[in-house]
């Protein structure tokens, strides 16, 4: 049902079985998937694309322009995926000239007051708690979970299955499959529960726990700690991901755990 309270402008593009409340506003550039619900006084504005399936809240505005001084009013993107979930009062910024693109990916859930900034890259499945916030051009892989007023700075990368503790500020890359917190950001563990929830063996799990010893406990300069990991470990996708992520690491990795 389709709400004749809602500003819904002529030229978007509204799927099949889509509910949209009174007073919610939407654009023209704008296309919304099967069975998605939009609640009252929520904004999709130009150039969004939602997936199907999705549910947004009171009072959320996704796909508005960056808050970036170097934005020219390029014609850039926001794109949700489907199953995603938007709580209230989320902002969503669109990309700009850098990436041209920001992205949510399936079945993300987004709490209240959550901001995700321009150019960013969200992965699948991932939970965003309350009040995250979420610099420009930031990349957080699947399955990620950051608890709730946690805030990361632009430019990061957050490897997949990390699960980065509530009030936290990250300014450094997060790697796969780890637990981090304290202050500053620390390795604090590999997410084993999470990694099972998830169908991870408990072989996998120990052989990322080994990758991180070298990495983070074992006080390994990173070089060192990479040959001996390269050397002595089994040569498995888990541990190509973290190396991978690794070499490919601008802002540098977390600090190793330390001691409370």
């Amino acid at each position: 049902m389709i709400s004749p309270q809602a500003h819904i402008h002529p030229s978007a593009q509204i799927g099949e079985n889509v509910r949209i409340g009174p007073f919610a506003y939407i654009e023209g550039n704008v296309t919304i998937g099967d069975n998605t619900e939009i609640a009252p006084f929520s904004s999709v504005l130009d150039y969004t694309s939602i997936g199907k399936r999705c549910k947004i809240f009171q009072g959320a505005v996704v796909g508005s322009v960056p808050q970036d001084l170097k934005y020219h009013g390029e014609e850039s993107i926001v794109e949700i995926g489907d199953d995603v979930i938007i709580r209230e009062y989320v902002t969503i910024n669109r990309g700009t000239e850098a990436n041209f693109t920001t992205s949510i990916g399936d079945k993300t859930l987004l709490m209240a007051y959550v901001h995700v900034a321009h150019d960013c890259v969200i992965g699948a499945n991932c939970i965003l708690a309350n009040d995250v916030n979420i610099a420009g051009h930031v990349i957080i892989g699947d399955y990620v979970i950051l608890g709730g007023l946690s805030a990361v700075q632009q430019f990061v990368r957050i490897g997949e299955h990390a699960f980065i503790g509530g009030a936290s500020l990250v300014r450094k890359d997060v790697p796969p499959f780890v637990k981090a917190a304290r202050e500053p950001l620390s390795y604090a563990g590999v997410n084993s529960v999470g990694l099972k929830r998830r169908g991870f063996s408990d072989e996998q799990i120990h052989n990322i726990q080994e990758i991180y010893r070298m990495l983070y406990v074992r006080g390994y300069k990173i070089k060192e700690a990479i040959q001996r990991i390269q050397m002595e470990l089994p040569d498995t996708s888990e541990q190509k991901k973290v190396l991978d992520f690794i070499e490919q690491s601008e802002r540098g990795l977390m600090r190793g755990f330390q001691s409370s």
